[in-house]
């Protein structure tokens, strides 16, 4: 797996999941700290297989599955 394609990609659909997880939490009105954690957690763990499968879908199409090999 390219890892340097898959961090660029994890900051983003990190930030983005756990934003969506969050605002959900605030929605629904868990508005605690606690409640706020957790949904961090789950947003940062939930973006983990997004990541990895956008990230072998990218790296399929450019050919560049196992990253730079130098």
């Amino acid at each position: 797996m390219n890892w340097s394609l898959f961090a660029v990609i994890y900051i983003i659909a990190g930030t983005v999941t756990t934003g969506v997880v969050i605002i959900g939490t605030l929605i629904m009105g868990f508005d605690e700290i606690a409640h706020m954690q957790i949904a961090i957690v789950v947003g940062a763990l939930a973006s983990i297989p997004v990541t990895m499968l956008f990230a072998k879908k990218i790296g399929s199409i450019t050919g560049d599955e196992e990253g730079y090999e130098a």
